[in-house]
């Protein structure tokens, strides 16, 4: 690869036109008195199934991300989280299913895009974080090779003089002696420093909207938080938007600012993390949070699980899918679809969707389960 020139620094306002793309952190902070950064509607994903009906992965999903903000995408195992992500990167097979909706990231609606527009924006615009570090890195290329050629594809720079910032990079998210590592294959790093590594290779442009697909997980706790800790400091520092996409209410707890509930791909509960946790609206929140361990409780207490599993289910045309699993079901929950309702005289987060509730019997104020 030809050595190129070096670019202007991407921290600078003002860099020429002809340079790399600019991220400016003081200006995403000013971008949120005009409107998300990344603003999800109608955003529906269908698999095709030879001799059977489509099955609706993502069901009519809307969601925000402002700059310098974490959103929360919560939910069980097969509820469309990791789905809704990859249709936002573009990362679905090309056959097999069908994408609808919207997917405006800074005015421009990412389905609309050609695959090499979409590869243009992926790792120096928006970046992601996989589930699982082993399976996402490549096992015969070293660790420095692989962050470095982000940095090849996006800013130009050779693999020469994109070596310094792969190891200052690797410096950054925590990765002790990053010299050695750069040289080293993905199955040399333990679990956390593999997940290090992919965080590293995510914020190699700087961008401004970064999706973590459960980062934290089959990491030990002690992992587990200095991993939250990097992600919360990045939105701090940088004003990237955070996608949190979890299962885990405690990492909800902890860093986002706003949370959708997802079941059945459909978003059932939206609200501030704070309203959210203190009166949980859905019983399917109410019975995620009622199944935390929690340190105050009398000894010998058992725990509280949402009963059944999502397959336990019904189709969410002509009656409530949490339906079979509720604790406090209604005639109506079997017989009409419950729509998302939006509570106007809720508080919201500035500029952010209004709370909003999806259930024909939700639970009052003051009968959550503790």
């Amino acid at each position: 690869m030809s050595t190129a020139a070096s670019p202007p620094d991407r921290r600078h306002p003002t860099a020429p036109a002809d340079g790399p793309a600019v991220h400016d952190p003081a200006a995403a902070g000013r971008s949120d008195a005009t409107g998300p950064l990344l603003s999800v509607r109608n955003l529906t994903v269908r698999f095709r199934r030879q001799g059977e009906e489509d099955f609706v992965a993502v069901d009519d999903v809307s969601f925000d991300v402002r700059a310098g903000q974490t959103v929360g995408l919560v939910g069980e195992s097969g509820c469309g989280k990791s789905v809704t992500s990859l249709a936002i990167m573009g990362l679905l097979p090309k056959r097999g299913n069908t994408v609808t909706g919207r997917v405006d990231f800074e005015g421009i609606d990412l389905l609309s895009l050609s695959p090499r527009q979409l590869r243009d924006r992926r790792g120096r615009d928006i970046a992601m974080i996989f589930q699982d570090p082993l399976s996402s890195l490549n096992p015969v290329v070293p660790i420095g090779v692989q962050v470095s050629e982000v940095i090849e594809r996006h800013v130009g720079l050779s693999r020469a003089k994109a070596r310094p910032q792969a190891r200052e990079l690797l410096s950054k998210v925590g990765i002790p002696d990053p010299d050695r590592r750069l040289s080293e294959y993905p199955h040399q790093l333990s679990g956390g420093m593999r997940q290090r590594a992919l965080i590293a290779m995510a914020l190699a442009c700087r961008p401004r909207l970064l999706i973590a697909d459960e980062p934290t997980t089959a990491l030990d706790v002690t992992i587990q938080a200095q991993i939250l800790a990097l992600l919360k400091e990045l939105v701090q520092d940088s004003g990237t938007a955070l996608v949190m996409i979890t299962h885990d209410l405690g990492v909800v707890a902890g860093l986002c600012d706003r949370v959708n509930v997802l079941y059945g791909g459909r978003i059932v509960e939206r609200a501030d993390r704070h309203e959210l946790f203190a009166t949980p609206r859905h019983p399917y929140t109410n019975g995620l949070l009622a199944s935390i361990p929690r340190l105050d409780a009398p000894r010998g207490q058992r725990l509280s699980p949402v009963p059944g599993s999502v397959a336990d289910n019904i189709p969410w045309d002509h009656a409530c899918a949490f339906a079979p699993r509720c604790d406090r079901p209604v005639a109506a929950c079997r017989e009409v679809t419950p729509e998302l309702v939006t509570d106007e005289a809720a508080p919201s987060a500035p500029g952010g969707l209004p709370r909003a509730l999806r259930c024909h019997h939700p639970v009052e104020p003051g009968q959550e389960s503790r």
